[in-house]
């Protein structure tokens, strides 16, 4: 991908209705430092939505190297520490998930 490309994420999953509140309160003050990693890994137009226990994100990837970029953010210290916090109060979507929560979704239609 050129850096001028810009690749579209949608990802869904639930909350665990006991830690629901704790999710949506840590969200309401994302750290700083977080922050600054999603944007220096390429990150853009980051939206967490929800419905009842059902959570639903999208972003934006506007950098040349994806997986290289995920590698950097994973291995960042505040990232690992809010993912540590976030992490318990998710569900994957579906219960035969594979992963412990956001599950990927394929885009099918866009408008510019």
């Amino acid at each position: 991908m050129s850096a001028q490309a810009t690749a579209r994420y949608g990802m869904i999953a639930r909350l665990r209705p006991e830690r629901r509140q704790e999710y949506l309160d840590l969200h309401a003050a994302v750290w700083p430092e977080v922050e600054a990693t999603l944007s220096r890994t390429g990150i853009r137009n980051f939206t967490i939505f929800v419905t009842g226990d059902v959570i639903v994100g999208y972003y934006e990837y506007v950098g040349s190297d994806y997986d290289a970029d995920q590698a950097v953010m994973a291995a960042d210290d505040a990232t690992q520490h809010w993912w540590a916090r976030t992490g318990p109060c998710q569900l994957p979507f579906r219960d035969s998930s594979a992963v412990p929560n956001w599950e990927m979704l394929d885009e099918v239609w866009h408008l510019d």
